[in-house]
């Protein structure tokens, strides 16, 4: 994938979410929060697939661009997170001012550029919502097999925690009702039960 070379922005951020949002945003932050901690890194983030428009879109950010990144969207087929959307299969860069897939303009709009990148598919049902990433990470964990395979399995568990919180389309508007306490409780029991494994095994 050869990135573009011209400089655009990123998209306007999209209008704030609903209040009946606010058990998914707090599941996507606490999954950053997580992924910035455990891999020592400079920032994290989510983005997830919007299928109508093919753009990906920020939707939790920890660490660098947090206080303006959240909302905004980009083209599904752009940068790295966009070949691991398309591809669903985890990718990790040591030095991207070397990688051909890496989109500079891109991450130059997003006022922080990341000098290695790890990524990794968010997949529930062989399905693809979005993508996980953690940019900058600690030494250690970098150009390691071992490190993005930790990162694939908590972004799988993150994608199964967040189809628990996230009642489909068509039940939501059926059942006319906010999340259940428990539906939340479960998704965050499954990432608390990730984090202490990745933990126990760093």
């Amino acid at each position: 994938m050869t990135p573009r070379t011209e400089s655009a922005p990123l998209s306007a951020p999209a209008p704030a979410p609903a209040s009946s949002d606010t058990p998914r945003n707090e599941l996507l932050q606490s999954v950053v929060d997580v992924a910035r901690a455990i891999f020592g890194a400079a920032a994290s983030s989510v983005l997830l697939l919007d299928e109508e428009t093919d753009e990906l879109v920020f939707r939790a950010v920890s660490g660098e661009g947090q206080e303006f990144l959240v909302g905004r969207r980009f083209p599904a087929g752009r940068g790295i997170a966009g070949w691991v959307a398309t591809s669903g299969e985890p990718m990790v860069v040591d030095d991207l001012a070397d990688d051909p897939a890496f989109d500079r303009s891109l991450a130059e709009s997003t006022a922080y550029v990341p000098d290695s990148l790890m990524a990794a598919p968010l997949i529930s049902d062989s399905r693809v919502l979005g993508v996980l990433e953690v940019l900058d990470a600690s030494p250690q964990a970098r150009s390691s097999v071992r490190e993005l395979d930790l990162l694939a399995m908590f972004a799988r568990q993150a994608a199964a925690a967040l189809r628990v919180i996230t009642p489909e389309p068509v039940a939501a508007a059926s059942a006319g009702r906010a999340l259940e306490g428990a539906e939340r409780e479960d998704a965050l029991r499954l990432l608390g039960s990730l984090e202490q494994v990745l933990r126990g095994t760093g």
